[in-house]
């Protein structure tokens, strides 16, 4: 593995030159003439465990979307049938005439007569929760560590998952509330994992570690989505939170058992990967304490790069999310178990592009080919552009299912490398508060999960090809408008508030020391 003349890939800004300078010394290297091998360490099986983890969390998210399909009295929530709007495509193509209606559920199990607003209310609706918990998960993971908090919140969420059959019952408010508590639970997921990988991950392998264990979210979205569907069908839908419950209980069990919050503490990490680790990331990997740099974060240029990007990102990624099985079904008019399966083809490449570009980006970046700016924005804009290209395509696919979810299909797909861009790139400008700074940056993130649903609902209430075309194409022009902002404003360099105050001190002398007096 090259290692830069022994050293790591980060920079502060005093380093003007690029985005080099010394963290991982050659002294290091000398504890062993090889790096440990990534293949069954501690930090893999870490990656692992979080793999599994989101895709769980994932699972928890996107049940109720396929689940809703089957909770809605169609007969009740479909425009009439005299109604000008919403038949544009033929019931008869996909060869279901039946297909637009609620599917048939098992007897004794209840359905509702939701409109398109009150279900893109509850479709958003954990997202309000989600929100709140961000910023102090990842305060709180940064100082105290992320696993409890990672596992905690996975475990809560799943708990509350096993009430949504009774809060259903109860009625759309009760069930808005248990959504909204469940994403209060799982807010601190990912800024826990973000404090993690911080102590865990060494520089050079950051890409491909980070964007393994967060894939598990497109393939928890991958495998939940024609599962749920399948369960709807041949259980009914109160099944499929039961069993999504039961599964994310399940995994917090071997969570809390096998995973620790550093190398120094791991039960069964080997002394010459624990060196590592810890030499590798060297100061950085530590705890923040209780205070953080707040105003120099407030004005700090790449760091709102990075929430505007992911801001735009997330919008067309949660309207697919939440939204595709409804443009399935009402539009498109696949059955429920054709429904799930294809809105969750997207994530299938989604995944597997994710995990690429995490190993690309580090093959670059050991191999000095570009500095991490470049491959952060490049990863970033191919992750936002071209995506953005095809969901106008998609738009204007009009009744070809075949079209509609190859574009799709192509749009996620391609939207995976942005995991190797501004995804992570909060650990490349301030690994020392990167928990916070996702906690910060996904609160921002967040708020297209509960905009975008709404809207979706409000532009889509005759189901009409136009209100859809609307629906994609704002997704295309907001995601278009976040590569623009992080292709001008994004970093790869460590921030100067972000070092430890020796550090800053250290950095200061030296570059007194290279002005002439």
């Amino acid at each position: 593995m090259a290692l830069q003349n022994g050293y790591s890939i980060n920079s502060t800004p005093l380093d003007e030159s690029g985005d080099t300078t010394p963290l991982l010394k050659k002294e290091v290297v000398d504890i062993d003439d090889s790096v440990p091998p990534q293949c069954c360490s501690a930090r893999c099986n870490l990656a692992i465990m979080m793999f599994f983890g989101f895709s769980v969390v994932y699972g928890l998210r996107v049940n109720l979307s396929v689940a809703m399909v089957a909770m809605v009295n169609g007969t009740n929530s479909q425009p009439s049938l005299n109604s000008s709007v919403g038949h544009e495509c033929p019931v008869s193509s996909h060869g279901n005439n039946n297909s637009s209606q609620t599917p048939d559920q098992p007897d004794g199990i209840p359905q509702y007569s939701w409109d398109s607003p009150t279900q893109g209310l509850l479709l958003g609706a954990f997202f309000f929760g989600y929100l709140v918990t961000q910023i102090p998960g990842g305060y709180l993971a940064g100082h105290f560590g992320g696993s409890i908090f990672l596992g905690g919140g996975v475990l809560g969420t799943a708990a509350l998952t096993l009430l949504t059959p009774l809060a259903a019952q109860l009625g759309p408010y009760w069930l808005f509330g248990l959504r909204a508590l469940e994403g209060f639970g799982e807010g601190v997921t990912f800024p826990a994992m973000m404090a993690m990988w911080a102590r865990w991950a060494p520089p050079l392998e950051r890409s491909r570690l980070m964007t393994l264990s967060g894939s598990g979210a497109n393939f928890g979205a991958f495998v939940a989505l024609p599962l749920t569907g399948f369960i709807c069908h041949s259980l009914g839908w109160p099944a499929v939170f039961y069993m999504c419950g039961g599964a994310g209980c399940i995994w917090a069990v071997f969570w809390f058992i096998l995973v620790s919050d550093q190398p120094g503490t791991h039960p069964r990490i080997s002394t010459r990967e624990k060196h590592y680790i810890i030499n590798s990331i060297g100061k950085d990997g530590g705890a923040h304490g209780w205070s953080v740099p707040l105003l120099p974060m407030v004005l700090s240029v790449p760091l709102w790069a990075i929430i505007v990007s992911q801001m735009c990102a997330n919008w067309g990624y949660y309207t697919l999310l939440t939204s595709l099985p409804t443009y399935m079904d009402t539009v498109l008019h696949f059955d429920l178990r054709q429904n799930a399966f294809l809105s969750a083809l997207p994530y299938l490449g989604g995944w597997a592009f994710s995990v690429i570009s995490g190993v690309v980006a580090d093959s670059l970046l050991e191999k000095e080919l570009l500095s991490v700016t470049a491959v952060r924005k490049i990863f970033t804009i191919t992750g936002l552009l071209l995506p953005a290209a095809f969901l106008v395509a998609v738009g204007y696919s009009g009744c070809s299912g075949v079209l509609a979810v190859t574009f799709l299909t192509l749009s996620t797909t391609v939207g995976g490398t942005s995991a190797a861009g501004v995804f992570i790139n909060q650990i490349d400008i301030a690994p020392r508060y990167a928990g916070v700074l996702l906690g910060i940056t996904n609160t921002f993130a967040t708020i297209p999960g509960v905009v975008a649903p709404i809207v979706t609902g409000y532009l889509t209430k005759d189901h009409s090809l136009a209100g859809w075309r609307n629906v994609f194409c704002l997704s295309a022009g907001i995601s278009a408008g976040g590569a623009l902002v992080f292709t001008l404003f994004g970093s790869g360099k460590v921030q100067k508030w972000a070092l430890a105050e020796e550090d800053q001190e250290q950095a200061e002398t030296e570059r007194d020391g290279l002005i002439p007096a």
